[in-house]
């Protein structure tokens, strides 16, 4: 990746990379675009009228979605020794390490990347790097050690680098190419983009990325004013240093800034959400920067002195650097910010209940379940739904002369006890959970939080005849069937072998009588019990229709609710 083998006439403004070297031209600064300079809204900046105009350098662009890429680029081809390094070892909390993992296996083919960090990282943090195969070594003590403190985790990467020629530490605390990478990419990309910059502006954690900044603009056009950020003393943002945990690092970075501010956490993470939520989607330190030019800015405009930072055209224009995504510090903006930044969640009740996976191969149709469940005598089916469709106000003989439970089939009923014993299907025992004439726990959170709570305690300890269901292939059924898939939900996921009936047993009374058709149409017009299975038979375990007698059970015609 020299610089001197790339010119700008051979960027790729098309953004597509192809061939043997595409990932090591989709992160090479010289063969892809420069990164997007986006102007900030007016309404993001409160200093527009005065004709202050910012521009966010979007370094979470890179493909390594953060700052730290360049420096791990620079870092990386100046330190691996092609066909003897085997490992990249190195303390940081996050980007630079994981720009490195990214890089070192993309482009050198390195697998064993290692990670020294803080045991005070954030589980995020640390889950992100093992999701991108890092390796992670935890250290105790302050979360940002001095670099020469010898119980510190930057001297201990350190060591490791030393003790074989196959390991390698970057350092990025000490090692110069990091600094340098920013006057090698990042600033003249920001020039070219922008060659009327009056400010520029960024965060201090190692200093490398102002020190980068500052000492090209010092070279490259003097009149850029440099703006170095720190945190506030006691406070914490992630990746930048308190000015005080300055002193010990060795670049050159007071030569590079002409005023340093001091921001704290709040208004950084603050900042950054309302840089998300306007478009920009950056992480804390992004927030951190901005807020350190407002300081600077509304400093000199109390002073009177604001048109002194103005070009020839009478504007200024600021750039500050985005550093990295928001998404890794999701728990840290909650942790941060008050209640009243955020809209509230509606039915944050459920976020407790219903944790169980659903799945619409557990949902079965009436005709479907009849079969899998029970022994269907088909002529008895069949009278029983000619005799339903003969009379206006749909009376149908109880099932048990059509049906027979298979081995191993258990029923369960969900509906209350009056309910269950005017009728129920043949086999079934009563968990009375389900209430009638209430909305479904699908349309009515409460009501879903209620009877979730209620399955989970009833099968978080099994007793009685439920203890004999485990091995049985289960059916569970309510009124409307939406009861019954919560139940099969939680059930699955107790290790029950169970399934729900769609729409409930209100569906089944609905469909053996199809109302509807009642003095419309001749009765032999109508489908058999047959018919309406054929599409949902079993290829296996197929009806037993001799198994109940046909003469035997039909039963006088029910009064006017139906009974099942």
């Amino acid at each position: 990746m020299a610089a001197e083998a790339k010119t700008m006439k051979e960027t790729n403004n098309l953004n597509v990379y192809k061939g043997p070297e595409s990932i090591r031209d989709y992160f090479d600064p010289d063969t892809a675009p420069p990164l997007p300079l986006v102007e900030v809204p007016a309404s993001l900046n409160p200093y527009h009228g005065d004709g202050v105009r910012i521009f966010a350098k979007m370094m979470s662009m890179h493909p390594a979605n953060n700052v730290k890429c360049m420096p791990a680029l620079n870092l990386l081809e100046k330190s691996i020794k092609p066909d003897v390094t085997k490992t990249i070892v190195e303390y940081s909390s996050g980007s630079t390490v994981l720009s490195m993992s990214l890089i070192g296996r993309a482009i050198y083919g390195l697998d064993d990347i290692r990670a020294f960090l803080s045991n005070k990282t954030s589980i995020a943090k640390i889950r992100l790097m093992q999701l991108f195969g890092i390796s992670i070594t935890l250290f105790g003590g302050p979360s940002q050690p001095e670099p020469l403190d010898e119980r510190g985790g930057i001297r201990a990467a350190q060591r490791l680098g030393s003790e074989t020629d196959e390991a390698i530490n970057p350092n990025q605390y000490e090692n110069d190419n990091n600094w340098k990478s920013h006057v090698r990419w990042t600033g003249p990309q920001i020039v070219k983009q922008l060659p009327e910059i009056n400010l520029i502006c960024a965060g201090m954690g190692t200093s490398g990325t102002m020190t980068g900044l500052g000492t090209y603009f010092k070279g490259a056009k003097p009149n850029v004013f440099r703006l170095g950020v720190c945190t506030a003393a006691g406070d914490r943002v992630p990746g930048p240093r308190s000015y005080a945990l300055l002193g010990p690092v060795t670049f050159p970075w007071k030569s590079s800034v002409d005023h340093v501010e001091e921001v704290g956490s709040y208004e950084s993470y603050r900042l950054s959400l309302e840089l998300c939520r306007q478009g920009l989607v950056c992480g804390p330190s992004s927030g951190f920067n901005l807020k350190g030019l407002y300081q600077y800015i509304d400093k000199q405009k109390a002073d009177g002195s604001l048109s002194k930072l103005a070009g020839s055209d009478g504007l200024i224009n600021c750039v500050f650097l985005c550093c990295d995504l928001p998404y890794q510090y999701v728990n840290e903006y909650f942790e941060k910010l008050d209640n009243s930044c955020f809209p509230p969640v509606k039915n944050e009740e459920l976020l407790k209940v219903d944790l169980y996976r659903y799945d619409e191969k557990w949902e079965w149709e009436a005709s479907k379940a009849l079969q899998h469940y029970f022994y269907v005598n088909e002529k008895q089916m069949d009278e029983l739904m000619r005799r339903a469709q003969e009379t206006c106000v749909c009376e149908i003989p109880k099932l048990s002369a059509a049906l027979q439970s298979r081995d191993n089939a258990a029923i369960i009923d969900l509906r209350q006890p009056s309910d269950f014993d005017k009728g129920k299907l043949p086999g079934s025992m009563n968990i009375p959970l389900a209430q009638p004439g209430t909305k479904s726990p699908f349309f009515d959170p409460a009501n879903l939080s209620s009877l979730w709570t209620q399955l989970e305690k009833e099968f978080a300890s099994p007793s009685g005849e439920l203890t004999s269901l485990k091995g049985k292939n289960t059916l569970v059924v309510c009124y409307d069937g939406d009861s019954a898939r919560v139940a099969a939900s939680v059930m699955r996921a107790k290790g029950y072998e169970v399934n729900s009936l769609r729409a409930g047993l209100d569906g089944l009374v609905t469909m053996l009588s199809n109302p509807q058709s009642c003095g419309k149409s001749e009765p032999e017009k109508q489908p058999s019990w047959l018919q309406l299975c054929e599409a949902q038979r079993p290829t296996t375990d197929p009806v037993d229709a001799s198994s109940a007698n046909p003469s035997s059970e039909l039963r006088t015609i029910q009064q006017a609710t139906v009974s099942v």
